[in-house]
């Protein structure tokens, strides 16, 4: 990704949602697994998987190092806060699109079916019916084929804003 891409990124998006900063701070409370407000090399390391984040061995050491400030491999709320907010925000919105596509597109057909709809909706917990996933569908279906392809569904993530 080119410096000047980067750069009209980072100005577009100058600063996290409220509902990104919620999650974060979430992700930390959630993770803080022995509630001492801090997150020790574990904790870190699914934090950020929580958020997104897939992250080595090597690059949450690197972080716990740099932000370590009593020498006890821990780093506390606000240091987390300040490095997810940054990674956050330089997330390139297109891929995080064609991510969450691939999410429902488990089948790799390039599209979303009703099927593939049926199973993200009960991963997450969502009670729809047939019909109202149907509708869901039918809703942002464009080309009317019955399923939505990546250009419908990038449609519904620019349309409202995710």
């Amino acid at each position: 990704m080119s410096i000047l891409y980067k750069q009209k990124l980072r100005n577009f998006r100058q600063e996290a949602t409220e509902e990104q900063k919620l999650e974060i701070k979430e992700a930390f409370e959630l993770f803080d697994t022995d509630k001492d407000s801090a997150l020790d090399y574990h904790e870190l390391k699914v934090a950020m998987r929580a958020l997104g984040f897939e992250v080595k061995k090597s690059e949450v050491l690197k972080i716990l190092r740099e932000h370590d400030k009593n020498g006890k491999g821990l780093i506390d709320y606000d240091d987390f806060y300040k490095i997810m907010v940054e990674r956050i925000l330089e997330r390139n919105p297109m891929e995080e699109m064609k991510k969450a596509f691939h999410l429902f597109d488990e089948d790799n057909t390039g599209k979303i079916s009703l099927k593939n709809l049926k199973k993200v909706a009960k991963e997450i917990g969502e009670d729809l019916d047939d019909e109202e996933l149907q509708a869901m569908i039918d809703e942002f279906d464009l080309d009317q084929d019955g399923e939505i392809n990546e250009q419908e569904f990038y449609s519904i993530m620019n349309e409202h804003e995710f």
